[in-house]
């Protein structure tokens, strides 16, 4: 039985395209005023077999070593795919981890991965944190012996591949599909810029502040740049974590950090790469008093234009894409 008539699987923001093998490839579809995504989809074209089989894998805890950990125990989606209840992600036996686990959301267009670009390909993503002894901890051999051994994974291979070969390949980028899914196009700022609501007083003034104070790192419509940054920060002396320059060793990258995206920022608190602020209050306290974001912020924001900013801030959240639940947890495919 194919995987999909386990599950209803409704793909809003996907077109369906003709198939004639069987399989049903389909397009990525965003806003027109989106840029053109940086992923390649001709070297891993999507299918919606492959987009459930990656659903599954992202919520199985069989890729931790000792079967207790998803790649949603730190990516929830009802948290835009990031986490709330601690400021660092936590692994098998109770282990903490470097960094807060960013949200995962239009990673299509993202050119880099993790807080500080280690990894350049969305397919080869999940080696981190599968490998990291603080996460998942797994060895990847083993990962796919025990996907092999199991009594749903090679059918399901067999509906997504053609066949039952459970390769490290095929496994990469049955993930990247359902990842590449998670697209966030339907807030209070999308139906703005489709011409189908306008802003309030309050929410115009706060985007034009946006659009002269912060759009140069968070450019909209993705609302960043994927570049890397110091942020005026004073490092955690516990965590000793000197961000980029941990990759590229180069002074000038020292506690720089990627530039996240301001999207759906009511879910995917705390903020920071190690998540010290609890607030949006807090984060601008920390940019407009310092002038910690950059020649681009003003050295001091009012209490006023702070309320408009985060009021601007707040049409960013997008509620139709926490709550799909053809992105949450699959429970026909994994329930015992």
């Amino acid at each position: 039985m194919k995987i999909l008539r386990k599950i209803p699987f409704f793909l809003p923001l996907l077109a369906l395209l003709p198939s004639l093998t069987g399989e049903q490839p389909i397009r990525l579809s965003y806003p027109s005023y989106f840029p053109k995504p940086h992923y390649d989809f001709s070297e891993n074209r999507l299918s919606a077999e492959k987009i459930a089989l990656g659903r599954a894998l992202f919520y199985d805890p069989i890729l931790s070593k000792d079967n207790s950990i998803s790649c949603a125990s730190c990516h929830s989606p009802y948290n835009a795919f990031a986490h709330t209840d601690h400021a660092l992600s936590h692994g098998i036996y109770d282990s903490i981890g470097l960094r807060n686990a960013p949200a995962l959301l239009n990673l299509a267009w993202q050119t880099s991965f993790m807080w500080d670009g280690a990894i350049h390909h969305l397919d080869m993503q999940a080696l981190a944190p599968i490998g990291s002894p603080s996460e998942m901890g797994a060895d990847f051999k083993h990962v796919l012996q025990k996907l092999r051994a199991s009594g749903r994974y090679p059918a399901w291979f067999q509906d997504a591949f053609g066949d039952t070969a459970i390769t490290g390949e095929r496994f990469l980028k049955a993930l990247a599909q359902f990842q590449l899914t998670l697209v966030s196009a339907g807030s209070r700022y999308d139906l703005m810029r489709q011409g189908k609501t306008v802003f309030l007083p309050q929410e115009e003034r706060g985007y034009q502040i946006f659009r002269q104070s912060c759009n140069p790192c968070h450019t909209e419509p993705l609302f960043t740049n994927y570049s890397f940054s110091g942020h005026g920060l004073l490092p955690d002396p516990f965590l000793q974590d000197a961000g980029r320059y941990r990759i590229t060793q180069a002074p000038s990258d020292s506690l720089a950090f990627k530039t996240p995206t301001l999207r759906n920022l009511r879910y995917t608190y705390p903020y920071m790469h190690d998540g010290r602020f609890k607030t949006l209050r807090q984060v601008l306290d920390q940019w407009g008093d310092s002038g910690g974001a950059g020649a681009h912020t003003p050295a001091v924001l009012e209490a006023g234009q702070k309320a408009d900013l985060i009021a601007f801030l707040r049409t960013l959240n997008d509620s139709a894409f926490v709550f799909n639940p053809d992105f949450h947890f699959p429970k026909a495919l994994l329930a015992n």
